[in-house]
């Protein structure tokens, strides 16, 4: 199968698609933005031959297209992805899903409904410690996991105060929707089992401090809407038993920026963590994968090397979906996976709302 790629959005994204889907052979034919200019100069900067203004004319202008990137603010993920299901296009979207588990669910209806490969970018599942630790996992070295500990927490991480991300109608949320990679992991690292309820909270106490500002993301919008949290603590139970904790934030009273899975397994435990000196700065980052476990009456740590990778497996991740449709390897995540990370996400900020545990 050729692959021929329309993306749709042109934001700092588009070079990890564009470098992951050539990697695996791909073959780039348009980049569509809704600011027409932004599309050209990332068509020129990319070797992409085409680009325009509308989605629609490029869907219609370029019919070899059979898979589609979705890098556009969060409210559109739903609508767009959708639009290019309905026009028999594969699509592979930026993460959160959706704005809410009634998008997602959609979304997975139509592809089914379609037969189309629909996937997300979670793309920590495609770093390198994360493929080397599920080979352990898979192996039944670790055992069944009981419990884990899901975080991505920064001291000055908002991105960009006033624009979309800030701005709940937008984006659907703050940290806990935006950084919703560790909870994945986790969920991922557990054999993504079904959620049952979750209790959480949010805190906003920094959210319009300029001073817990990120050093990338968007520029500030003035007069802009800044109303999402700048934290979320919180516990999900799963049906299965197994529990996962959570510390998600943009801004923070912690050390650094952490992003980071540990769990608690029956036979091992285990570490998936990056570490920033500098919040927001990959190329400041130092990367561990460990596993824990009891050898000859001793506790035991084990170090795996795996390559270093800046990217976070985002251009793996791309990748996967191309080798997922010519069928040489098997999909990262699948629509029903990311149907159940939408009700906990949802039933997180309803039980900050209510100040009860709710169900998924």
């Amino acid at each position: 199968m050729s692959i021929k790629i329309g993306i749709i959005g042109a934001g700092g994204m588009l070079r990890y698609h564009a470098a992951g889907f050539k990697s695996a052979g791909a073959e780039i034919v348009a980049v569509a933005d809704v600011n027409e200019a932004a599309a050209k100069a990332v068509a020129a900067r990319e070797g992409i031959p085409k680009a325009f203004g509308d989605v629609a004319v490029m869907l219609r202008e370029c019919p070899e297209i059979n898979a589609v990137s979705v890098i556009v603010p969060n409210k559109f993920h739903a609508p767009v992805a959708m639009q290019a299901m309905n026009a028999g296009k594969h699509v592979f979207c930026e993460k959160p899903p959706a704005m809410n588990v009634k998008e997602a669910t959609e979304m997975a209806a139509l592809a089914k409904a379609k037969n189309l490969t629909l996937m997300f970018n979670f793309n920590n599942r495609a770093r390198p410690e994360s493929f080397a630790m599920m080979e352990y996992i898979k192996q039944g070295q670790v055992g069944r996991i009981n419990s884990a500990q899901a975080k991505w927490i920064r001291r000055t991480g908002i991105p960009g105060l006033g624009g979309w991300f800030t701005n709940k109608k937008l984006s659907g949320g703050g940290p806990l929707i935006d950084l919703v990679h560790m909870l994945d992991l986790a969920l991922y690292f557990m054999g993504c089992p079904e959620p049952e309820w979750v209790m959480a909270q949010t805190f906003n106490d920094f959210i319009t401090d300029k001073n817990f500002k990120g050093p990338w993301g968007i520029a500030d919008v003035a007069n802009g809407v800044t109303d999402v949290e700048s934290a979320c603590h919180g516990m999900v139970k799963c049906k299965t038993g197994q529990i996962i904790s959570l510390q998600i934030s943009w801004a923070e009273m912690v050390k650094r920026e952490e992003v980071s899975v540990v769990f608690q397994g029956t036979k091992a435990g285990g570490l998936v963590q990056r570490l920033f000196g500098v919040d927001g700065i990959d190329a400041t980052a130092t990367d561990t994968c460990e596993l824990y476990v009891q050898e000859n009456g001793r506790s035991v740590n084990r170090s795996i090397l795996v390559p270093p990778d800046e990217t976070m497996g985002r251009t793996r991740s791309a990748a996967n979906f191309i080798k997922t449709l010519e069928g040489t390897e098997a999909p990262l995540n699948t629509p029903d996976q990311a149907v159940s990370l939408m009700r906990i996400i949802d039933a997180a900020y309803a039980s900050a709302s209510t100040g009860q545990p709710v169900q998924c």
